[in-house]
């Protein structure tokens, strides 16, 4: 085989094997996400409405005073309302879902998106009706407290747009 013949032949091998066919969902089917973390411990019934798992990624400590975490949420679950005394920022890598700060519209939420839940401030997030979501979430200043959990959201609350 010539050089140039050779070099294309690699080229088109690789791109083949780099290919993965794109499906669409049909109506019913659930989305499997695409797990950065292990699925961990789930969540406080409680705390959560629906099934969501927490995996700890950075344990807090009196150096760095902050916790890492991951969330998966599957389709429908979402948290229960809380507060954080030192806000929060989330990650959203993978799936879709909401989160709602008290008073404000409901956001809308994709892989790729960025929250910060300001301090002291009545909020709740979770996946969509027919998408899970995982989100990384990041809890600054745990010497300030960690989260106060308070009522569950309400049908009417999750599927409000406004």
């Amino acid at each position: 085989m010539k050089a140039p013949f050779k070099a294309a032949f690699f080229i088109a091998a690789l791109l083949t094997l780099g290919c993965k066919e794109q499906t669409i969902p049909q109506a019913g089917e659930v989305n499997e996400l695409q797990a950065i973390f292990p699925k961990g411990e789930p969540g406080p019934a409680e705390n959560f409405t629906g099934k969501a798992w927490n995996y700890g990624v950075v344990d807090n400590d009196s150096t760095y005073n902050t916790l890492v975490g991951n969330v998966y949420f599957e389709p429908g679950a979402r948290s229960n309302w809380h507060i954080h005394p030192s806000g929060q920022i989330l990650i959203i890598t993978d799936g879709e879902g909401y989160h709602q700060i008290e008073g404000e519209p409901r956001q809308a939420l994709k892989k790729g998106d960025v929250v910060k839940c300001p301090p002291n401030v009545m909020h709740w997030h979770g996946a969509s009706p027919t998408i899970g979501m995982q989100q990384m979430y990041i809890l600054p200043k745990t010497e300030k407290g960690i989260v106060k959990w308070l009522h569950p959201v309400t049908d009417e609350e999750y599927q409000n747009e406004n």
